[in-house]
């Protein structure tokens, strides 16, 4: 009886220690808040990942820069530091212009605009990432970009001198024509940066405002509807290939899931992130005409400089978006 009682137990160890060798761990460094809806999304996924794989693949979602900052999410991944992460395309623009398409200010402005400049910037992002190992699983926007101040801006004669927070290359050239001050700041840093005046003003969505809580430093929002820049969640692609083609397939699915979820959320959540900066006594407004002109004039300057930086790739995206 001992015998077979030792028998059993050993069994039984190799069985456990088989599940656990079955199971696998991932990391996503995210950038933004545990309570952005990206990242509120992101959960939603691994969520949906863990479920559909019977536990076998689980998903730690890392919020707010605390694994990998911004910068440094697309090489974390692409060196297997993490198999899989969520980045901001246009912070990479400097790597290749073709990620900055959509941060291309006044080119597409609504979110039918954006899904339509997605579905064109798609294979070309597609293909770069592969060539460099990664793997795109789905991308999602933020809602439109507007001005935060802590004055009136009626032109571009009063965005002189502003310490104006840049997040991209876009967003720097227009800091430079209209001769403001671009100062590199990543969303995880922004209250800080405002807290301590090194800025005083910036671009970014309705949700960013409400994530730093700007109010506490800033009085003005001018909803320009300057474009929607896109998050994308990316895979290290090794990584992937490891996994059994069940895992495979609840990855993929998943991702279609939180794609369709987190656009639809961005969109939903929009008008009410301005509610919030109003309601805690920021003033919100459009753009007077003149200012509103001049602006898309802007954008129509840094959308010619950046189809040059980008070539025959720019070239194709600009015109399956224009079709």
């Amino acid at each position: 009886m001992r015998i077979i009682f030792a028998g059993a137990v050993a069994v039984g160890a190799l069985l456990a220690a088989q599940g656990a060798l079955a199971q696998t761990k991932w990391d996503l460094p995210a950038a933004y808040p545990a309570t952005n809806f990206h990242t509120i999304n992101l959960q939603k996924f691994a969520d949906g990942v863990k479920a559909a794989t019977g536990g076998k693949l689980e998903i730690t979602v890392h919020a707010n820069g605390s694994l990998f900052k911004a910068p440094e999410i697309k090489r974390a991944v692409q060196t297997a530091q993490a198999p899989i992460g969520e980045v901001l395309m246009v912070n990479l623009e400097n790597e290749d212009p073709v990620f900055g398409a959509d941060g291309v200010p006044f080119l597409a402005t609504s979110y039918a605009a954006s899904k339509k400049l997605a579905a064109a910037q798609k294979p070309v992002v597609e293909k770069k990432l592969a060539g460099q190992g990664i793997m795109l699983l789905y991308t999602c926007a933020w809602p439109p970009q507007g001005i935060y101040a802590k004055k009136e801006l009626n032109s571009l004669k009063d965005m002189e001198g502003l310490k104006w927070r840049a997040y991209s290359p876009a967003t720097s050239r227009l800091a430079e024509l209209v001769k403001a001050q671009p100062v590199t700041i990543q969303a995880a840093e922004l209250s800080q940066a405002l807290a301590t005046g090194k800025v005083d003003s910036f671009m970014s969505s309705g949700a960013t405002g409400v994530d730093s809580k700007v109010w506490e430093q800033l009085t003005h929002f001018y909803d320009t509807q300057g474009w929607l820049p896109k998050d994308m969640v990316i895979i290290n692609k090794a990584a992937y290939d490891k996994l059994d083609k069940a895992a495979q397939g609840a990855i993929v699915a998943e991702g279609k899931k939180a794609e369709a979820a987190c656009w639809a959320d961005s969109e939903r959540l929009a008008g009410g992130y301005l509610e919030t900066l109003a309601k805690n006594g920021m003033k919100v407004q459009k753009p007077n005409a003149k200012f509103s002109g001049e602006l898309s004039g802007l954008g129509k300057t840094i959308t010619d400089d950046w189809v040059k930086k980008a070539g025959a790739d720019g070239q194709a995206i600009l015109d399956a978006y224009r079709k």
